[in-house]
């Protein structure tokens, strides 16, 4: 699930700026709400973090910069409905299908297309572009995009003895332009230490305000805390 969040409005030029608060709760796989003290400031920290990052590698971003504790400003974009997960390793659906253990790392990654939040709600390219969704061109520009995307994001963990094993993208479009809007939240980045010790919660069972503060740190010390 993507992080929870909301928009605001701004005092001036809401033609073209947006900003969007994280709040200090989050939703666990049994859709249950969590409260969390500071979590909104941390995924807001995290998020800014790799939108920086991803700019010095000339991936477009509608991210402008972070302003106040909890809030990151944005180009006023219009949000696609659906979000491109990437896998690296096999999930619980993957693994079923073609019979190999969870978890099991991918030769090549896998990107499936999801419509807005809905459970099981894994679509084609053909459902884009049949229900004019997203034109051809610019689902072929959202997976390179995606393709180089992950390539970064991947590297970044290795470096640090880490795996990501997921990630979710979103996008959205301003002056008919394709960039990326979220989401390097806790709820979409899917990591898992590669050394023995000092393991991380499951980053696919994250249901407790403890679980969650300790993968939220670590992502805040990879990042905002070097």
């Amino acid at each position: 699930m993507i992080t929870q969040q909301h928009k605001k409005k701004l005092p001036v030029d809401e033609q073209r700026y947006q900003l969007i608060e994280y709040d200090d709760f989050f939703f666990t796989q049994t859709n249950k709400k969590v409260r969390a003290k500071n979590l909104g400031e941390k995924f807001a920290l995290i998020n800014s973090y790799f939108f920086e990052y991803l700019k010095g590698y000339n991936i477009p971003c509608e991210y402008i910069k972070k302003t106040g504790k909890r809030n990151l400003l944005f180009l006023k974009f219009t949000e696609l409905p659906f979000k491109v997960k990437i896998l690296n390793a096999a999930d619980k659906r993957t693994s079923k299908i073609f019979s190999i253990k969870p978890g099991t790392p991918l030769e090549l990654p896998i990107y499936e297309f999801h419509f807005r939040n809905i459970t099981n709600s894994i679509i084609s390219e053909s459902h884009l572009i049949s229900f004019n969704i997203c034109p051809s061109d610019d689902i072929k520009l959202i997976q390179r995009l995606c393709s180089k995307i992950n390539a970064i994001v991947k590297s970044f963990f290795e470096r640090r003895n880490e795996s990501i094993v997921e990630l979710t993208c979103c996008f959205g479009k301003f002056e008919g332009k394709i960039y990326l809007i979220n989401d390097f939240s806790p709820l979409s980045l899917k990591i898992f230490k590669n050394e023995s010790d000092g393991q991380l919660p499951d980053p696919y069972k994250l249901e407790t305000v403890a679980q969650m503060k300790k993968y939220t740190d670590h992502l805040f010390n990879l990042t905002n805390g070097e």
